[in-house]
Formats: structure tokens, C-alpha cells, sequence
């Protein structure tokens, strides 16, 4: 038996049990791996909420990011073996002791990145890694809009961009988050609970606006993220951690420039083998170089799983929040 956080009714932080499992041996196709580190995500608070429905029915074990040592292969598989350093995004099963994994949604982690690290950056910087290279090919001269720069794709993303040559703006909500963005590679910050995020980005740019917005938040940043993007403008709304953005006329996108939008997720971006692996081994390049840092600001025990979410709902959180069994 091994330690777990359960979900065994859809509900606030409170719901988060922690139990004791049986983790049984892997079964075809299967890894199990002895966690090290799991991340913490806005995901796994719409799983917990039941926004986002369980494949797996209930109670379920909450988490979709973590990283560990294989323990056992199962059947068929073998791009694995016991030893192995292993990180993921999968399907739920995060936030135990031990888990099992599909071994196609498991890369290697090279020698220089840490659990800890791996832990902290797979959702949150696969996730960057497809919005500034694939969704909008982020390049010099490109001027960019980051909400939620402090957060944990925030940070990740600024240095990204940056280190791609981009003019970063960030929006954050307090004087000591903008002091983190600034540290992590935001030319301009924004702090949205004084100041017009529209205006100032037109002050910044003298009126020629950006040419993409990457929107974690959504309800209270929309419409107005519109105004801040230049004709043929791109749109990109990747979260919902303020509740979601209702139906809209899609004329509003005409009327305020021939605008783009869309609302991509990292599962399309990765579901072939070989884009996995291939925005996985991105990721490890650029943080491995030192260009992107992984700030881990907040460590938790498992059985604090709660406190974890309550953190992170109330955005008192920066940066990357992990549990460690």
C-alpha cells in the first residue's frame, strides 16, 4: 500500500483524501515508477471541481504532471527499463507514492535535470513550448502579452520569449510579482489590479499594439485582451483560471481586426509519440542551456495536497508548486 490523494466527490480543496492504495504490477504497454515529485496545475483544480470530467470515474487520484525512477515494465514495453529516470504528462495518477504510467506518455529525463525540476516544468513548459514555437512562431521583433506573468507558465514563458528575441509585456496582480516577472525576462510589467492593462499596452507600444496575447486566465481578461492585439492578431487562450469565457459573437474578431483566435491544449499538441518527445527534448534543451530557469516556489508534503490548491486558487502562489511523497 502506498500514500495517494484521492477525489472521491467533485468540491473544494477539503475534497482532496489522502489514502492508502495498492498500486498492482504494470500491465501491457505499462510502467510503474516511484515518484520523486508531482506538479501542481489549474487542471488538476478542474478535475477536482468536476469541470473537467474523470476518465478513470470515481474516487480518482488527482495530478497529471510528475517525475520518478521505473520500478517495473510491463509487457511489450521496451523503450524502458528499471533504473530509468523517468517525467510525464499523462492521464490522472499524479499525486501518489507510486503510480503507473503509460509508457508512451513517459520520456527520459537527461542527467541534468532534476525530479524536482522535471516536476515542476513538464505541464507548464511542454505547454510553452508549443504556444511560442507552434501556435505563433515567436521570433525577434515580435511583441508579446503574457497574463499571469508570475505564474507558473507565466515565468517559464517569459524567459522563453525573451530568449526568442520577443518584447514581453506581463500583466501580474501585485508589486512583488512584478518584481519576479522582471526577473524572469518581462521588459514591461503590468499590474492589472492598478493600472488599464489596454492602455498601458498602448502607452508601451505607442499605439501599435501585440502581435499575439497568451491568456491563461480567461473570464476577466476577455474582451479586453482583443484591444490589445494589432489587425491579424492572435489570440491564444490556453486557461480558464478565472472561469471560463462564455460564447462570444465571433464578428468581435472582425470588428477589431481581422483578429485570430484559439484555444489550444497541450494533449493535441503532443498525442503522436514523436511530438512528444520531440517538445519534451525542446524543453530539456532550453532549460538545460540555462535560458529558462524552473523557479520551484512552493514544495509541499503529499498528504498537504489541499493547502496546495487553496495556494494556488487564491493566487498566492509564483512560479512552479510541487508535492514530494
Amino acid at each position: 500500500m502506498v500514500a495517494a490523494v484521492r477525489v472521491h466527490k467533485h468540491g473544494g480543496p477539503e475534497v482532496l483524501q489522502l489514502d492508502d492504495i495498492e498500486v498492482p504490477a504494470p500491465g501491457q504497454g505499462q510502467i510503474k515508477i516511484k515518484q520523486h515529485a508531482s506538479g501542481v496545475n489549474f487542471i488538476d483544480c478542474y478535475f477536482r471541481m468536476g469541470m473537467y470530467p474523470s476518465p478513470v470515474g470515481m474516487p480518482f487520484v488527482a495530478g497529471n504532471e510528475g517525475a520518478g525512477e521505473v520500478t517495473a515494465v510491463g509487457p511489450d514495453v521496451t523503450d524502458f527499463k528499471v533504473g530509468d529516470r523517468v517525467a510525464y504528462v499523462a492521464p490522472l495518477g499524479g499525486y501518489a507514492a507510486e503510480r503507473l504510467l503509460p509508457a508512451n506518455r513517459a520520456v527520459k529525463l537527461p542527467d541534468n535535470i532534476t525530479y524536482e525540476q522535471a516536476a515542476g516544468m513538464m505541464l507548464k513548459g511542454m505547454t510553452v513550448q508549443y504556444l511560442v514555437n507552434r501556435t505563433f512562431k515567436v521570433g525577434k521583433g515580435t511583441i508579446c502579452l503574457i497574463h499571469a506573468a508570475a505564474g507558473g507558465v507565466g515565468l517559464i514563458a517569459c524567459q522563453w520569449a525573451n530568449h526568442l528575441g520577443a518584447t514581453v509585456i506581463g500583466t501580474v496582480g501585485s508589486k512583488e510579482k512584478a518584481e519576479i516577472a522582471k526577473k524572469n525576462g518581462a521588459h514591461h510589467v503590468i499590474n492589472y489590479r492598478e493600472e488599464d492593462f489596454v492602455a498601458k499596452v498602448k502607452d508601451i507600444t505607442s499605439g501599435k499594439l501585440c502581435d499575439v496575447v497568451y491568456d491563461g486566465i480567461g473570464k476577466t481578461t476577455f474582451p479586453a485582451s482583443l484591444d490589445c492585439l494589432r489587425p491579424l492578431g492572435y489570440f491564444v487562450s490556453f486557461g480558464s483560471a478565472s472561469g471560463q469565457i462564455d460564447a462570444f459573437n465571433i464578428n468581435i474578431l472582425q470588428q477589431k481586426g481581422s483578429l485570430f483566435a484559439t484555444r489550444p491544449t497541450l494533449n493535441t499538441y503532443t498525442a503522436k509519440r514523436e511530438d512528444l518527445l520531440m517538445t519534451a527534448n525542446d524543453l530539456f534543451k532550453v532549460v538545460g542551456s540555462g535560458a529558462v530557469k524552473i523557479p520551484i516556489n512552493q514544495k509541499y508534503p503529499l498528504k498537504e495536497a489541499a493547502k496546495a490548491h487553496r495556494d494556488l486558487e487564491s493566487r498566492g502562489t509564483t512560479g512552479s508548486s510541487i508535492l514530494v511523497p
